[in-house]
C-alpha cells in the first residue's frame, strides 16, 4: 500500500469547507520565513497560512519547508506569488501549494492567463511534472495527482481602480475561486490612502461584493483586526487574512512588557 498522501490537496478541502460556513476562513499573512511562525499557526487553528512572497522576504527555496511546516499541522498553505507571473505559480504548486492568492490583477487577460497558468490540461496549461513535491516525487499515480491538482483555489487579487472599472469583465473568467480586495490600496486607488473606512471605498467594497456573490465567486478582505474581519463577515465576506505573523508577536510582546511595567 503505498503511504503517500496529498496533504496540501487535503487541506484544501478542510478550507473550502471553511470558506462555505458562516463563521468563513481566517488566516494571517506570513512574512517571516520561519516554519515554526507557520507550524505554530496552524496548531492555534487558522484556516489557512498565507505565504507571503511578494511583500515577505521568503524565497523560492524556503517556500517548500514553509509548505511543510503547514502540512505538519493540517492547515492549507495559500502562496501569495510576486506579481500574476506563469513562472511562479506553477512553481509554488510543484512544491505544494494549495492554494494561490495572484496580486495586481487589472484585467479580465490577466485573470485568465492566472488561472490557466494555475490548472493542468484541459484546463488550464500548467506544465506536467508528475515527479515534484505536490506529487509525493512520483509515489502518487499521475493520474490521481493531475486530477486532485485541478482543485487548487485560485484567489485573484483586485487592488485598484482600475479592477474595479473592469470587475464585470474579470468575474465572466472561469476558474476563479475568490476575489481578494486589499483595502489599503483600494483605498490609495480612489484618492483615499490610508482611509480604509471612508465611505467611499466601503461603498466600493460593497459593490464588488455585490457583483461578486451575483457571480458565484466569493470575497476575500485584509483585516488589521479580529473586530474588522467580524465586519466584512456581516457584510458577507468569507476569506479574510488578517494581520501578519510578525506583527501579531509585537502586539502580544508589547502587551507582556507594558503589564510587567
Amino acid at each position: 500500500m503505498n503511504p503517500c498522501k496529498m496533504p496540501s490537496m487535503d487541506s484544501v478541502a478542510r478550507f473550502k469547507l471553511a470558506l462555505e460556513s458562516d463563521r468563513g476562513a481566517l488566516g494571517p499573512f506570513m512574512i517571516t520565513s520561519d516554519p515554526a511562525f507557520v507550524e505554530t499557526a496552524g496548531y492555534a487553528g487558522y484556516d489557512f497560512v498565507l505565504l507571503d512572497l511578494e511583500h515577505g522576504p521568503g524565497t523560492f527555496e524556503n517556500l517548500q519547508n514553509l509548505i511543510r511546516a503547514a502540512n505538519v499541522a493540517g492547515v492549507c498553505p495559500v502562496v501569495r506569488v510576486p506579481r500574476g507571473t506563469d513562472i511562479w505559480i506553477g512553481r509554488v504548486l510543484d512544491v505544494g501549494a494549495g492554494a494561490l492568492l495572484i496580486p495586481q490583477i487589472e484585467t479580465a487577460e490577466q485573470a485568465r492567463a492566472a488561472v490557466s497558468a494555475a490548472k493542468f490540461s484541459p484546463a488550464g496549461t500548467r506544465g506536467t511534472c508528475r515527479f515534484v513535491r505536490s506529487a509525493g516525487y512520483g509515489a502518487i499515480p499521475g493520474e490521481d495527482y493531475f486530477s486532485r491538482a485541478q482543485e487548487t483555489v485560485v484567489i485573484i487579487q483586485a487592488e485598484g481602480k482600475k479592477a474595479v472599472e473592469n470587475l464585470d469583465e474579470i468575474l465572466e473568467v472561469p476558474g476563479i475561486d475568490i476575489i481578494f480586495v486589499g483595502p489599503y490600496d483600494l483605498s490609495s486607488s480612489l484618492g483615499h490612502v490610508g482611509e480604509v473606512e471612508h465611505p467611499e471605498v466601503a461603498a466600493c467594497i460593497q459593490d464588488i461584493l455585490k457583483k461578486a456573490g451575483e457571480k458565484g465567486v466569493k470575497l476575500g478582505c485584509f483585516a488589521d483586526t479580529i473586530e474588522g474581519g467580524k465586519k466584512w463577515r456581516q457584510l458577507g465576506v468569507r476569506f479574510i487574512g488578517y494581520s501578519c505573523d510578525t506583527y501579531l508577536f509585537y502586539q502580544k510582546a508589547l502587551a507582556d512588557v507594558e503589564r510587567f511595567a
